[in-house]
């Protein structure tokens, strides 16, 4: 097993006590994989025991310890605690006991001091409302055609999530590009302390998280703190066509740089080729960018604007657009009998609109059938933004609408109140149960289905169940 820190290493980077139980007392002792979750815990492991609003992970030491774990790190709160017995177990286990005021604040600090070890290592943050975890995916395509690249896996972009990505960072990788999430004020700053990026890309500023944030003025102050740790010789990547464009550059410690697709002199325009995606003349030669949708074009001219930062050739940018792959729950087109267009994996107005837009686009000679589930997290505005949902519905193309979810009955009552002309039949729930049951008993061969609402909705359930043919 290859040891990412030594226990005495990570104690006196990031400040812990250190209690050794461990067999192996010397400080050669360390830990070879990182861990918030008992359950994937692997052997010479150090299991980090997090405080959350549901679960103690204090109470899962003991479960840590038996797969192996060599190394727990725990808040002193803990420690005084004796329902926990920390002591005991560790010492019982023969591991060492790390000791943090804070585990959260711990685990944070022992990620920056573990990625302090790469020095050479170019560190590459993306942020934005929407189309951060696809720009990521499209950027790694590229930029692995020529350099190593570690990533977040999936959307692990949280203040838990980017910590245990930097762990997977090895000698080998010469440029890691790490998405960063909010769900809170204060955090984006906070992951860009522990990151501290070289360039660092915003992919649009919009509605989502509005219900905590209130206005997409403050979302924007929160997404613009990406830039917050540059000393001079960073760059940022601000989209040209962003409404809040000059908001973002201003003040910034570093290049400041606009991106677009028709500002690379290689892009030589698109065309639409439906749910196979886009035709892009690249560099001169056609390519297929397989992932359907405009708003898709903007997070490749994102991921492009990076390559470039990093003097990726044409080539090798053409090479990787040509080789990415819808991910699951993210614009990804399932065919069958029953085509499924699964795009659930968030929701917020301006991705669904887009969605919207797409399907209403396309050359389709099949039913329509959109599948709407809450745009969670709205806050106020959630009554508005969702009555006017229910309003673009009602002029969409759309042969049968079903609304998912308490959060979209104003949804339901906009399209009651349509006009006369153009009505479009609908069905509103909160069951997913009766959601399942309507929608099999309507759904035929050669219909379009549109899945799209918040994670929350778990639509995907929806998308097995129609490309099993269940109910046709």
């Amino acid at each position: 097993m290859d040891i990412l820190m030594t226990f005495a290493e990570a104690a006196a980077a990031a400040g812990f006590t250190m209690r050794s139980f461990s067999k192996d007392a010397s400080e050669k002792a360390g830990f070879g994989s990182v861990s918030i979750d008992s359950r994937k815990v692997s052997v010479g492991g150090l299991f980090i025991a997090l405080s959350g609003a549901v679960h103690d992970g204090h109470r899962y030491v003991e479960q840590a310890l038996k797969a192996g774990a060599a190394g727990i790190l725990a808040s002193r709160y803990a420690l005084d605690d004796p329902s926990f017995d920390l002591e005991n177990l560790t010492g019982n286990a023969g591991a060492v006991l790390l000791i943090a005021d804070d585990s959260l604040r711990g685990f944070q600090d022992l990620a920056r001091s573990y990625l302090e070890k790469f020095p050479k290592l170019i560190k590459i943050g993306i942020t934005g409302s929407s189309g951060k975890t696809t720009t990521k995916e499209i950027a790694a395509a590229i930029i692995r055609e020529e350099k190593s690249v570690v990533m977040n896996p999936g959307n692990l972009n949280s203040e838990t999530g980017l910590p245990l990505s930097i762990f997977n960072i090895r000698p080998c990788h010469e440029v890691g590009i790490f998405e960063m999430g909010m769900n809170r004020r204060g955090e984006i700053a906070e992951l860009a302390g522990i990151l501290k990026p070289d360039a660092a890309l915003i992919t649009n500023i919009g509605s989502a998280h509005i219900g905590i944030l209130g206005s997409k003025g403050v979302i924007a102050e929160e997404k613009k703190n990406i830039f917050s740790q540059f000393s001079g010789g960073e760059t940022a990547l601000i989209p040209l066509n962003e409404e809040y464009r000059e908001f973002l550059a201003e003040g910034i410690r570093g290049r400041r740089v606009n991106y677009a697709a028709e500002l690379f002199p290689e892009w030589g325009g698109t065309k639409d080729l439906g749910l196979d995606g886009t035709e892009i003349i690249w560099d001169g030669k056609a390519l297929r960018f397989a992932l359907p949708g405009k708003h898709n074009l903007e997070n490749a001219a994102a991921a492009i604007a990076i390559a470039r930062e990093l003097n990726i050739s044409a080539g090798a940018i053409g090479r990787g657009l040509s080789s990415v792959k819808a991910l699951f729950g993210r614009s990804e087109v399932i065919p069958g009998k029953v085509t499924v267009i699964q795009d659930c994996y968030n929701a917020n107005p301006e991705s669904t609109s887009q969605a919207l837009d797409f399907c209403d686009e396309l050359d389709w000679k099949g039913r329509r059938v959109y599948v709407i589930g809450s745009m969670l997290e709205l806050g106020a505005v959630s009554a508005e933004a969702h009555g006017e949902l229910g309003q673009r519905l009602a002029s969409s193309e759309a042969d049968m609408v079903y609304l998912f979810g308490a959060e979209t009955k104003p949804a339901a009552e906009a399209l009651e109140q349509r006009p006369e002309s153009g009505e479009i039949p609908f069905f509103y729930t909160d069951n997913m149960n009766e959601l399942s049951e309507a929608l099999s008993g309507f759904v035929k061969p050669g219909d379009l289905v549109l899945l799209k609402g918040s994670r929350g909705c778990a639509l995907e359930e929806l998308g097995g169940l129609l490309t099993a043919g269940g109910g046709m």
